[in-house]
């Protein structure tokens, strides 16, 4: 079935666009382009009017007056009559008044306890000495003090003139600071891999937030030349992609860097691959740490660090959680046989 519309629709079917545009003139193509700014019919967010030009040629019949317009509109309100009710309102109330119910007041009969005459005269005639040593002994504490208690008892039993020495005690929590601020020197710890200071052979700038990204690149520019580094660690310190870039360039030169750690920072997949692509050309760095990223790097990245594992028999210690059992199990294989292959290197060595 063919709608209506569709119909007139049919004798533009062959129509050449681009010859018809090819035939406009340059002030119409600058109109054409005027026009569908202007106008786009595809946008359900402008008005109906505003999608295409007002084709209406329909003169208007009269001026238009809101006021005159407000004033017939209430007119003809108040002149219409108001439909009935099918149970007209009385004002009578129906139904029965809630009355809440009261609960039954409990009341407790006192109980009168006789004693023989012998027992009621005895306590009739007791000092208050030993009444306190009667309760005392009777274990109802709640009427005597701890001092007359501790005169009955004593204070070999646990209890003091001033409290009950044998009462379990909470422990004292112990408070926790903070961790001191790390103390290494951004500065002089650059230019002293810049001079390829002897000296220095750990670089630890964990926890640093405020390193500039340029400052990191420096970091990992410098390591290429320098060879006596043999662990750097930069755990959170908002490292990124470019960071993780730069030193994976400087794994492929550097020949004398042994451990290097990047957990906790802001690295995505891009930049661990940039580094996987680099350890299967490394063969002096024996641990690395890239766990605790700030988005999960996805199974592809994992399936890759996996196979690197594999292929780089140097690494022994690789940090990372993987989210998917199969890199893991592999990853795990391949990190147990390199350990194999230097303990059996050791061996060799010693029986040698």
């Amino acid at each position: 079935m063919t709608l209506p519309f569709r119909k007139d629709l049919e004798k533009y079917k062959d129509l050449d666009e681009d010859e018809i545009l090819g035939k406009l003139s340059e002030e119409e193509l600058k109109q054409l382009e005027t026009v569908l700014d202007d106008l786009d019919p595809e946008n359900a967010l402008l008005p109906a009017g505003f999608r295409q030009k007002d084709q209406t040629t329909k003169k208007a019949s009269g001026t238009f007056d809101r006021e005159r317009l407000l004033a017939y509109l209430e007119k003809e309100a108040l002149e219409q009559e108001d439909r009935e009710d099918f149970v007209p309102f009385t004002g009578e109330k129906k139904g029965k008044i809630f009355i809440p119910k009261q609960k039954p007041v409990q009341s407790f009969m006192e109980e009168k306890v006789f004693l023989d005459p012998e027992l009621e005269e005895a306590l009739t005639s007791a000092t208050d000495t030993e009444l306190c040593d009667l309760a005392a002994i009777l274990g109802m504490h709640n009427l005597i003090t701890n001092t007359q208690f501790c005169d009955v008892v004593g204070s070999s039993n646990g209890v003091s003139n001033e409290s009950f020495t044998d009462i379990v005690k909470g422990e004292r929590t112990i408070p926790f600071l903070d961790e001191p601020p790390n103390p290494t020197h951004v500065e002089e710890s650059l230019q002293r891999i810049k001079d390829n200071d002897s000296r220095l052979v750990e670089v630890n700038l964990n926890n640093i937030k405020n390193i500039p990204i340029p400052t990191l690149k420096e970091f990992a520019k410098a390591l290429e030349t320098n060879t006596h580094v043999k662990s750097f660690s930069l755990a959170a310190t908002r490292s990124n992609d470019p960071v993780a870039v730069a030193f994976a360039d400087m794994l492929r030169v550097n020949k004398k860097l042994k451990s290097l750690n990047i957990e906790s920072n802001f690295i995505t997949g891009v930049g661990i691959m940039a580094l996987v692509d680099a350890l299967k050309e490394n063969e002096t760095l024996s641990e690395i740490r890239i766990d605790n990223q700030r988005q999960q790097l996805g199974t592809p990245v994992e399936m890759e660090i996996a196979k690197m594992l594999e292929e780089n028999t140097n690494i022994l210690k690789f940090g990372y959680h993987f989210t998917q059992q199969g890199p893991r199990t592999r990853a795990a294989a391949a990190i147990t046989k390199n350990n194999d292959l230097v303990r059996k290197r050791r061996v060799e060595g010693d029986n040698q």
